[in-house]
């Protein structure tokens, strides 16, 4: 069901998103969907999805997960321990914040696709885009 919950022309866009958000930082942003939130709190699904997606295997630790839980209707943004060690306490807020306005009109794709892009934007100013940037990590969405 994870996989339904986009169409293919959807799942595209956000692709899209993710690629152009890359091109302004040296961060790696990814979405990874699933049914349920397995864990009582969100943020400890998502730091779990994370570790199992491979987020920390950039060289800077800079890489962004944005976390959907289906049927439970949670969601989380997280950034990796180089991110959090150079951004204020609230940098993921604004982030969540769109999101939340977006999924609560039932635009997930509009919701994703500009929370994306804010992202790219916001880790710009600490993770520039660097000349020989290399995709450390793939631009695909992910499902649980």
């Amino acid at each position: 069901m994870p996989q339904h919950f986009f169409n293919d022309a959807q799942k595209a866009q956000i692709v899209k998103a993710i690629q152009a958000a890359e091109l302004n930082s040296s961060g790696e942003i990814r979405l990874h969907i699933e049914k349920n939130c397995t864990k009582p709190n969100v943020l400890d699904r998502a730091k779990e999805i994370f570790q199992e997606i491979g987020m920390t295997n950039t060289a800077q630790q800079n890489g962004v997960l944005f976390y959907l839980a289906v049927e439970d209707r949670k969601f989380a943004v997280i950034g990796d321990k180089g991110i959090d060690k150079v951004v204020p306490e609230d940098f993921w807020e604004s982030t969540k914040e769109l999101l939340k306005s977006h999924f609560s009109q039932g635009l997930f794709t509009e919701g994703f696709i500009k929370a994306i892009h804010l992202a790219g934007e916001q880790l710009k100013q600490y993770f520039p885009y660097q000349k020989d940037d290399t995709n450390e990590l793939p631009d695909e969405i992910s499902f649980g």
